[in-house]
């Protein structure tokens, strides 16, 4: 990557700041003539990193190659001098633009959105799927006000409860069922395809559905299947128990928090996981972290993974009470599921290609094959010894942390700023 004296010549050139501060910052290419432009192969030269794709079973040194904002080739030995722009990867890790299908960033609109481009591509995010902050009376604006104006590529989930998390998700708006509407809701999702790419509902004893859990799956089922979308489905200490949830659920529908501690989890007494659970991923139930503020456990996870049954996609749930800590960041994430004993390679496959797999984002994502969007993110592996927390203040040690030093989104450079 760059050294520190490039990194601040840079800075002298940077363009106009279209992030928030404290976010990566864009590189603008060097000027160049028509002539020498049609003389290039390549916008873009990623040159020298360790490329980790699981998408296309790679993990060895490689350059990447971009034109147009695509990928142009993954190759060994890219000639420097055929590309307009190049960055050097040396020592670093080089992958498919981290796709983050659990955050809330209706940014500076009800209680817990943050701003993506800070949070998100600042840290190796070039995708987010914003997981139900808005339901049918609100997703309009979020689409106006913050999908079209981030650089993070962002796509949106329809909570089916119309108050969506504005008022902090703890507001039992879903007991009054008049909020719960299937028609309207799918409607809104209909209205704003392809930015909206699922459903969402909450399901906890304690806050939004409570009693009336099954009632409100069956009406964001019923959204589901008439706006043509996947379901998210919130879990987390239900009223009912977890089998009469889950026989609802169809295939493609996601089981967000799945390794959360709450009553009416996947294991049972003895640590076993249900048949129920092993049956619902049988019939194409996708299985999500989303830790948010208290959302996993380590014992249930470590259980869970004993018995092989590891998650699809790894994601953050990431809110303003989660940045500060236990979830920080994607990259963080990450790095937690490889101190639980998961390679480096099947982890980033679980923030890449699995994610990439779950929605329609009208775009080809999750790896770096030629011709699909030149989504990249670079980090630093490093080694020490560093302490990762579940939701309940439960400590893991990993030996490895992943630190987002740049990404690139649609050919873009973005150096990390923080």
């Amino acid at each position: 990557m760059l050294t520190r004296r490039e990194f601040s010549k840079l800075l002298a050139i940077i363009w106009p700041a279209v992030l928030p501060p404290g976010s990566a910052r864009l590189v603008p290419p060097p000027d160049i003539s028509e002539e020498q432009s049609a003389n290039q192969k390549c916008d873009l030269l990623i040159k020298g990193g360790t490329v980790i794709d699981p998408g296309q079973h790679l993990h060895t040194p490689m350059d990447v190659a971009v034109k147009d904002g695509k990928i142009l080739e993954v190759s060994q030995g890219f000639p420097e001098d055929r590309a307009l722009q190049v960055v050097s990867a040396k020592d670093k890790v080089v992958t498919p633009g981290l796709i983050d299908v659990h955050v809330h960033c209706f940014d500076g609109v009800g209680l817990v959105g943050v701003n993506a481009d800070r949070y998100c591509l600042g840290r190796g995010v070039t995708t987010a799927v914003d997981a139900g902050s808005a339901g049918y009376p609100a997703i309009a604006g979020f689409r106006k006000y913050v999908i079209n104006t981030s650089t993070t590529r962002i796509r949106a989930m329809v909570d089916i409860g119309a108050l969506g998390v504005l008022v902090g998700g703890a507001s039992g708006a879903m007991r009054n069922l008049d909020w719960v509407n299937p028609e309207l809701t799918a409607k809104a999702a209909r209205e704003n395809k392809p930015d909206v790419v699922a459903i969402k509902v909450r399901l906890a004893e304690d806050v939004e559905a409570g009693a009336q859990d099954l009632e409100c799956l069956k009406r964001a089922v019923e959204a589901a299947e008439a706006s043509g979308l996947p379901l998210m489905v919130h879990i987390l200490g239900p009223y009912s128990p977890l089998p009469d949830l889950l026989k609802m659920m169809r295939k493609g529908d996601i089981f967000t928090h799945c390794f959360n501690g709450r009553n009416h989890g996947v294991i049972d007494a003895s640590g076993k996981i249900l048949p129920e659970v092993l049956e619902a991923r049988h019939r194409g139930v996708l299985f999500d972290t989303a830790q948010g503020t208290f959302n996993l456990s380590f014992d249930v996870a470590e259980k869970c993974l004993e018995q092989n049954f590891l998650p699809e996609t790894i994601s953050t749930d990431l809110s303003s009470r989660a940045i500060n800590g236990p979830v920080f960041d994607m990259p963080t994430m990450v790095s937690k599921f490889m101190a639980l004993g998961l390679s480096i390679d099947k982890a980033i496959e679980m923030a890449t290609v699995n994610p990439a797999r779950m929605f329609n984002y009208g775009v080809e994502l999750g790896t770096l094959k030629p011709g699909n969007e030149a989504d990249i993110s670079i980090f630093e592996l490093r080694d020490g010894k560093f302490e990762f927390f579940d939701s309940n203040k439960q400590k893991r040690l990993g030996r490895q942390m992943l630190v987002n030093t740049a990404t690139v989104r649609h050919g873009q450079v973005f150096v990390n700023m923080i």
